[in-house]
């Protein structure tokens, strides 16, 4: 004898993915996130007709205060099996939620005022503006209203009339049939854009565009410090936005030049001083450049190659916080490659006051 298979009902509360504690909001925007992927308008997947009744029948349940006391005493017994003829058992409270549940906002969102785009730009500074900061000013190419007239689209002195398609509202109902009924999906309307009125003469300088595009002079404040990839917004100087909107930001990036002498880690500056064996050797004062001038620095006699001395506070402001870094000085001593017949006769006699000429023998340290 075939067995007969009984469907097991699934917990409402795990349908719809919420805790036995749920607010109705939260029941209500599962409920819609859900609708939204299993329609099966828009999910044609195996199965999702059947998920999406299953969704529905746990939503018109957990909705309703009394369904839902009664679920939560008894169980499936206390509300009975549900109807799914036509609407019948749909958890839509009136056509605004259907509306909402499959449709969201969209047609809301297309004739809603919207911000400009925005626009990056790059700027090259050398070293010494991104490390002491400048003023620079740049052009950008940016859509802003027509000159001509002023974004409404039309030429001035001309009249506009009502769209005959949407009687002005600048949306319009479409109707469409599903297998769980007819659903009405409300959309821009296709003719006047869902702008609600018809353009009889369209501005002879943007073409009906509303918009043109224009140089934009402005000036920017780089701060001291700003690093090579650092960027500034300037809000609101970027393009113009749609049916009202804001303008859009622009975002300038700095390019900093390398320098000749001076290499940056993190808001230190490393400078590389070069002195001979003499100098290396007996000591001496030296001066060496800065990014904010001459500085005189003191080596010590018997200084060694790779000795690094800090100069405190010549390096770079630190961004948005007080201080700034110091300059580090890395010595080498350089080995002359030639000599003079009366420098090499001085480093022989050098040479033989070092322990007559042989290798020196450092002492073992412990």
């Amino acid at each position: 004898m075939e067995k007969i298979r009984m469907a097991v009902k699934r917990d409402y509360y795990e349908v719809l993915g919420v805790s036995k504690n749920a607010t109705p909001e939260d029941i209500k925007k599962a409920f819609r996130r859900l609708a939204k992927e299993h329609h099966p308008d828009r999910n044609h997947e195996d199965g999702s007709a059947e998920r999406f009744k299953e969704i529905n029948e746990a939503y018109e349940v957990l909705s309703d205060e009394g369904k839902r006391n009664t679920y939560d005493r008894f169980g499936h017994a206390g509300n009975g099996a549900q109807d799914f003829g036509g609407f019948g058992g749909f958890g839509f409270n009136g056509f605004g939620d259907i509306f909402d549940a499959f449709f969201g906002a969209s047609a809301e969102a297309e004739t809603a005022a919207r911000p400009g785009s925005d626009i990056h730009a790059r700027v090259t500074l050398t070293f010494e503006e991104a490390a002491l900061g400048c003023e620079k000013e740049i052009t950008i190419n940016r859509v802003v209203s027509c000159s001509r007239c002023h974004g409404s689209r039309s030429e001035p002195g001309s009249n506009t009339s009502r769209c005959p398609e949407c009687d002005g509202r600048g949306r319009v109902q479409r109707v469409q049939q599903s297998l769980f009924g007819r659903f009405t999906n409300i959309v821009t309307c296709p003719r006047c854009a869902g702008e609600g009125r018809i353009i009889e003469q369209p501005c002879s300088e943007c073409r009906g565009s509303g918009k043109e595009r224009r140089q934009h002079s402005v000036k920017v404040n780089f701060p001291a410090g700003i690093d090579n990839g650092n960027a500034i917004r300037l809000t609101g100087e970027g393009d113009v936005g749609e049916k009202g909107g804001p303008h859009g930001n622009v975002y300038i990036t700095a390019e900093v030049q390398p320098h000749k002498y001076f290499r940056r880690e993190g808001f230190d500056v490393h400078y590389d001083l070069e002195i001979n064996f003499a100098q290396a050797a007996l000591g001496c004062e030296i001066e060496i450049p800065t990014l904010y001038g001459d500085e005189k620095l003191k080596v010590p006699s018997g200084t060694q190659s790779g000795t690094v001395f800090k100069v405190k506070n010549k390096g770079i402001r630190r961004l948005q916080r007080s201080g700034q870094g110091d300059q580090l000085v890395n010595l080498r001593v350089l080995t002359p490659e030639k000599l003079t017949r009366e420098q090499k006769k001085l480093f022989e006699q050098l040479l033989n006051s070092f322990n007559g000429g042989q290798p020196i023998k450092r002492k073992a340290k412990h």
